[in-house]
């Protein structure tokens, strides 16, 4: 039997026993609460402003932060993260590492540099290595010629930040050499998921015209953290995306499938900001709109 759809059988029958066991409240009855905790990535501030957004982060009552491995090796100049995050009594859940998954000549400088970023990770206290594909020229790329690099490449550092004890997971994301549905399809059932894991952005699926709760769906027992962001292609002070509710993203229904699940990360809010033209609203209201959101629909935050 082909193994896809083997792979694909059984993870769309997983993903649907798990979704109908999660069927939200009929409509007018009380807002349920939701048994789910999340945190919040510091991509809506500037990397210099990590100390800051963990700081905000907490306060909201964010049960955990994510920044980016090269912060993370910035801040070791200064002893690094771990003492501001205790100090805001707040956990790192996971670093966002973007490595190149289409240059096999790059492969042993990206394997060097995942297990430089797994160590920086496991001292701020982080057990997520977010696997970001590398930026491609979209429309002169060629998926079918690549796909066999990015699958050798993503086994080779699955199995490499596996070994280093913590649980690698894969985040496509537009502009990069993983964005369509059909790529993300494509990796997914043929990569070795022993080691490899699924950390969807929803937005971003959202953005690249994905519907993002299917492929949730689709690959639920694989998705071990997640990336909530939403996106009504408005504003572009924030690339599009803005703050949680506001946008064309099935938030509730999300949290829905995820609801009840044990996993090795965590959901985390997202809000991109582009910071050559950056919002004008401070990116603390921003995080503090999306915190409002989550708990209109029952989600509960740390006192």
């Amino acid at each position: 039997m082909n193994r896809a759809l083997t792979r694909r059988s059984f993870l769309t029958h997983a993903a649907m026993a798990s979704a109908a066991m999660a069927a939200g409240p009929a409509f007018g009855a009380p807002v349920k609460k939701r048994s789910i905790q999340v945190g919040y990535t510091g991509i809506t501030w500037r990397n210099t402003e990590v100390d800051q957004a963990i700081q905000t982060v907490s306060s909201l009552g964010f049960y955990g932060f994510e920044t980016f491995g090269e912060v993370l090796e910035k801040a070791e100049a200064n002893g690094g993260l771990k003492l501001v995050l205790e100090k805001n009594h707040i956990p790192l859940i996971s670093g966002y590492c973007t490595m190149n998954l289409t240059d096999s000549s790059k492969k042993k400088d990206e394997l060097d540099k995942a297990v430089r970023w797994c160590g920086l990770i496991k001292k701020a206290g982080g057990r997520i290595f977010v696997l970001g594909p590398n930026q491609v020229p979209r429309q002169a790329y060629n998926f079918a010629e690549n796909k066999a690099n990015i699958l050798a490449t993503l086994n080779d550092l699955a199995k490499t930040v596996t070994d280093q004890g913590l649980t690698p997971v894969l985040h496509q994301h537009t502009g990069t050499c993983i964005e369509s549905r059909d790529e993300t399809y494509a990796i997914l059932e043929a990569v070795d998921t022993k080691h490899l894991k699924f950390g969807p952005d929803v937005g971003q699926l959202t953005k690249g015209g994905q519907d993002a709760l299917k492929v949730v769906k689709d690959f639920l027992p694989l998705v071990q953290h997640m990336h909530l962001k939403d996106f009504n292609g408005t504003d572009s002070h924030l690339l599009g995306y803005c703050p949680l509710g506001q946008g064309k993203v099935d938030v509730p229904g999300i949290l829905d499938v995820m609801e009840g699940r044990k996993i090795s990360g965590m959901v985390m809010v997202e809000l991109d900001n582009d910071f050559k033209d950056p919002s004008p609203i401070p990116s603390a209201t921003l995080a503090q709109q999306s915190r409002d959101y989550l708990k209109s629909i029952g989600v509960g935050f740390r006192a």
